[in-house]
């Protein structure tokens, strides 16, 4: 037998780098790198405050937004960063998009869009007047938005709230994830 070949030393390299604190950082930081863009580009998750989505959706509840590839459709629940002169996000109903008609009838508490009455069982409560003006064709790039508790949401119907630009739309509320007996999907 060969001298050299028992000579030889059989070498296993573990890949451990002798610095633990770097891999581990380094894990740590692409761990949160990848959530953050997670939820920036395809959900987050936000908590309702206030009684305006009564009774679809109840203070302090949690839900789970998504966000990528959005466009908000009619009947949608959606959070929005902020009316023309709000500074915190709001959570509202879409009631009718660009292009499309809108009427508010405040002695028969009915809306209409492109002419049709909508249906809407998860009204809570009834229509009040708001002091902003209702536009009969919704403007491009926008979009009008009501609370499901209508006698008291700050909405589209006030100047506070105004119409919607739809870029200020953060993402459609797709699932309520607390508490824990209502979990589910969002209609």
């Amino acid at each position: 037998m060969d001298r050299n070949y028992r000579n030889n030393k059989c070498i296993i390299k573990t890949g451990y780098s002798g610095n633990w604190v770097f891999d581990w950082t380094k894990s740590i930081v692409t761990i949160m790198f990848i959530m953050l863009f997670i939820l920036t580009f395809f959900f987050r998750i936000v908590n309702v405050d206030g009684d305006s989505m009564k009774n679809t959706l109840l203070n302090d509840e949690k839900l789970i937004v998504t966000s990528f590839m959005y466009t908000p459709a009619d009947g949608d629940i959606v959070v929005i960063s902020h009316g023309q002169h709000l500074d915190e996000p709001i959570v509202k109903r879409v009631i009718a998009t660009e292009g499309e008609t809108l009427k508010i009838d405040f002695d028969k508490q009915k809306v209409y869009v492109n002419d049709k009455l909508i249906d809407e069982p998860y009204i809570s409560s009834e229509i009040v007047r708001g002091d902003s003006v209702i536009p009969e064709i919704i403007p491009e790039g926008k979009i009008f938005v009501m609370g499901d508790n209508r006698a008291i949401s700050n909405d589209s119907r006030f100047n506070q709230v105004g119409l919607i630009d739809v870029k200020d739309v953060i993402g459609k509320a797709q699932f309520r994830i607390l508490p824990l007996d209502k979990i589910g999907y969002l209609y």
